[in-house]
């Protein structure tokens, strides 16, 4: 009885210091908020690579990501070695045409950066802007996101060195917290930059530009997740700080128009684009979904014609993108994919001669190396991503984003959940991550031959067809 006695005091002692110690740890956002028990995922997590040979759900078969991204993004994010034995899991769709005589250590080159903007001529602006890196934080608004999470990111950008869009929902103090540079996304509410009948406040666009680290302005037609549909904030989330941000009441849903009252057809989004680079002195851009290429020739015809309407840089977002909150038939079903999508938009460009005019941002489950080395061989300029930096800061895909009771307080609305996000140690592993991304790109470059990721062109990816007995390629 008295060894038994013993035995619980000590198991009830060695519970409290695991819990003490989860609380007190700010590496793990989930044991900060599920002591103890938090133990359970990580201990699967561990020992399920050995398991799954005995189950039937391999690591490729996870939707919207499997488990290989996603241990690719965590790994990154955490300076763990991410180099693999035995052979391949993967299922590649294309793969990269490597050089004969692949770039030494020594001839390897910076990547140089992109000017976005025109100083002279129509459609110049005051700031041209010099994006340093090919791989940038995406549009996730204040609101969607806690205020950990968006300072978090904040920081990390400014370690790293890469831009963050504020999304739709307006800038806020979490955003300039960090010091990098970022992209004020006017969205079809216009939260942030509107008056109280929704229309485009002048003196608002005025007054964020002159922010130093407002570097870029962009125009958000729509988003991969949910074409033709605004941004959906639910009520629980709109609080009084979000609701004073974004200039809307408090405790209502949020719904964005699904498109801006003021932008109809083409030659009103040029007028809006010459507007708004007028009034702020800063490149403008445009993030939108790809229905169709005739619009988009359309489009840059008209850029020609008129070129003080040039978007200085379009945001080409896929299909699979996603969101906190979409109809499923628009977030399924609405949409050309990436895959297809910025090929278009290259293209086009390319035949109307604007490939140094106007810059492309590729987004759309961009989130590994291969993904965006892909992205950078098919036209794009530079790649965003959103959910890729959110696996950095610890998200464990429980889609629970829209509840605002996400686990690992990225998405929460929560206090004690939002608390477990420590922003000082997640900096850290963003900068890890978008540095790691930009490191195993150069090195897909330097296989084929690169001395730095601006050198990549279509010739240097094909397309892999599986069938019957092997594999078949296609491409130059």
């Amino acid at each position: 009885m008295i060894i038994a006695s013993i035995v619980l005091a000590l198991i009830v002692i060695g519970l409290i210091a695991i819990y003490i110690h989860d609380k007190r740890q700010t590496q793990h956002t989930i044991l900060r908020n599920f002591p103890i028990i938090g133990h359970v995922r990580y201990f699967a997590e561990t020992w399920g690579e050995y398991m799954r040979q005995y189950q039937y759900l391999p690591d490729w078969a996870e939707r919207p990501f499997n488990r290989l991204e996603r241990s690719w993004v965590y790994r990154s994010a955490k300076g763990v070695s991410n180099l693999i034995s035995f052979g391949s899991e993967n299922l590649p769709s294309f793969v990269f045409r490597n050089a004969a005589f692949p770039v030494l250590e020594e001839e390897k080159r910076a990547y140089p950066g992109k000017l976005v903007g025109i100083a002279q001529g129509p459609g110049a602006c005051k700031e041209p802007f010099v994006a340093k890196n090919f791989f940038n934080i995406s549009g996730m608004s204040y609101g969607a996101l806690s205020h950990a999470a968006v300072t978090a990111l904040s920081r990390g950008a400014k370690l790293a060195g890469v831009w963050m869009s504020t999304g739709e929902g307006g800038l806020s103090k979490f955003h300039l917290e960090g010091g990098g540079d970022i992209i004020m996304q006017i969205g079809t509410a216009k939260y942030g930059v509107r008056e109280l009948d929704g229309t485009l406040s002048e003196s608002r666009i005025q007054e964020i530009a002159a922010y130093p680290q407002i570097k870029m302005f962009e125009v958000k037609l729509a988003q991969g997740a949910k074409p033709g549909k605004g941004g959906i904030l639910p009520a629980n989330k709109v609080t009084a700080e979000i609701a004073a941000i974004r200039g809307i009441p408090e405790g209502q849903d949020s719904i964005s128009p699904n498109r801006h009252r003021d932008i109809a057809n083409i030659k009103e989004l040029g007028e809006f684009i010459h507007r708004i680079r007028t009034l702020s002195g800063k490149p403008v851009g445009v993030k939108f979904v790809v229905g169709s290429s005739a619009f988009v020739n359309e489009w840059f015809s008209d850029c020609r014609t008129h070129p003080e309407h040039c978007p200085d840089y379009v945001h080409v977002d896929g299909g699979e993108g996603g969101t906190g909150a979409a109809p499923a038939a628009l977030a399924d079903y609405v949409g050309l994919p990436i895959t297809q999508a910025l090929p278009i938009v290259a293209e086009v460009r390319l035949s109307h001669g604007l490939q140094d005019r106007i810059r492309i941002i590729a987004a759309g489950k961009l989130v590994t190396p291969d993904k965006v080395a892909w992205a950078l061989c098919e036209g794009a300029d530079f790649v965003s991503s959103a959910r890729g930096f959110m696996f950095s800061l610890g998200c464990i895909q429980a889609m629970k984003c829209g509840s605002g009771k996400c686990p690992t307080g990225v998405t929460a609305v929560e206090p004690k959940l939002i608390k477990g996000l420590d922003p000082a140690d997640k900096a850290v592993r963003v900068a890890k991550y978008a540095k790691r991304m930009q490191d195993e790109v150069e090195i897909i470059a330097h296989s084929c031959g690169l001395e730095n990721a601006g050198q990549f062109r279509p010739e240097h990816v094909t397309e892999i067809e599986r069938g019957v007995g092997g594999f078949r390629a296609h491409g130059s």
